[in-house]
């Protein structure tokens, strides 16, 4: 893969994330929109439906989010603002950025493994982002020792891990990011550099990503911001089966309470990871972390299969008991009359 130009190309989510054109030099900006002063005063332009760039980027995220497809359809993009790079400061993190690109392409052969990633916060942690670059702090950031992003294909993450402003509305960042080579870390990993010179970044799996992990040392010399979308979305519950509409959620929702679950995951995981288990519920409990964190955790540590498979059983079980009960019922019923 040649070297790309970091602000002159634009990424498609094809499944194997290769990259679409788009010139910049083709994309009008409106004027400074009341809704969203926030971004125009720290220097973001919005991109003007339907120019091109715009077009590009609205693709992108929707096919990142193409996987809960009836939910997508509920999801409407207000608005999208580029990140021109216009101050000083973040005119330098991008030059920055460009020669790390070309270092770790340089260290791996031509290839510095570039992707685009997304990122979800609240509205004031990317403007913050935008401003001054990513911070340990960053309370969306997974922890204080790496920055997880979520794969083009998968946007659908992020979205999760945005926070609702005052007008309803969630924002997501598109970043530019230098992976090189890659090193499989495991959940809750206190890891904070690599192993060794041979690698550049971290990954859940490396046959199927589910996350990019930067550490923070490298975090705004790896990780560039490039896009604000800005969505509307329903209110979002989670069920075994994905993310639900709050207001359309069915008795008949899938799900088992949380110390059988972890009672149930205990029979096969390592000690390390049933007392990292009980750690984030007690966090939980204690209302250190949000139920969505909870979640999100414990599929970093027993494997979104394993948990889900539980909750399948349990669910399955508790069908063929209402069954049963029900068919005694009718029997019972019978009999008496």
């Amino acid at each position: 893969m040649s070297q790309i130009p970091v602000e002159d190309q634009v990424a498609m989510t094809m499944n194997n994330d290769e990259i679409a054109d788009a010139t910049s030099e083709s994309n009008p900006v409106d004027s400074c929109s009341d809704d969203f002063e926030f971004f125009t005063k720290i220097g973001l332009t919005k991109l003007q439906e339907p120019s091109l760039e715009h077009t590009i980027i609205k693709a992108s995220f929707c096919t990142g989010i193409g996987d809960q497809s009836e939910l997508a359809k509920k999801i409407n993009i207000v608005a999208i603002h580029k990140n021109s790079h216009s101050s000083r400061s973040r005119e330098a993190r991008a030059d920055s950025f460009q020669v790390f690109a070309k270092a770790v392409a340089d260290k791996c052969g031509g290839d510095a493994n570039l992707k685009y990633g997304w990122y979800g916060a609240s509205r004031n942690e990317i403007c913050e982002i935008v401003m001054h670059g990513f911070s340990w702090c960053n309370t969306a950031a997974g922890n204080r020792y790496s920055i997880s992003l979520s794969p083009a294909k998968f946007a659908f993450d992020s979205v999760l891990s945005s926070e609702a402003d005052e007008n309803g509305l969630r924002h997501v960042l598109l970043c530019r990011v230098i992976l090189g080579k890659q090193e499989v870390l495991t959940a809750n990993s206190n890891q904070f550099h690599p192993t060794s010179p041979e690698f550049d970044s971290g990954v859940d799996d490396l046959s199927a990503p589910r996350k990019y992990i930067v550490w923070s040392v490298y975090m705004n010399t790896h990780i560039l911001p490039s896009y604000v979308i800005s969505i509307k979305t329903p209110c979002l519950i989670e069920g075994s089966q994905g993310f639900l509409e709050a207001n359309t959620i069915k008795p008949n929702s899938k799900w088992v309470r949380f110390p059988t679950l972890i009672s149930m995951l205990s029979r096969f995981l390592e000690p390390s990871q049933i007392a990292s288990l009980n750690k984030n519920y007690s966090d939980f409990r204690e209302k250190k972390i949000t139920r969505k964190q909870l979640i999100e955790r414990m599929k970093e540590i027993a494997g979104h299969q394993a948990v889900a498979a539980i909750v399948d059983l349990f669910a399955k079980k508790e069908n063929e008991g209402s069954s049963s009960s029900s068919s005694k019922g009718e029997a019972g019923a019978a009999k008496g009359r």
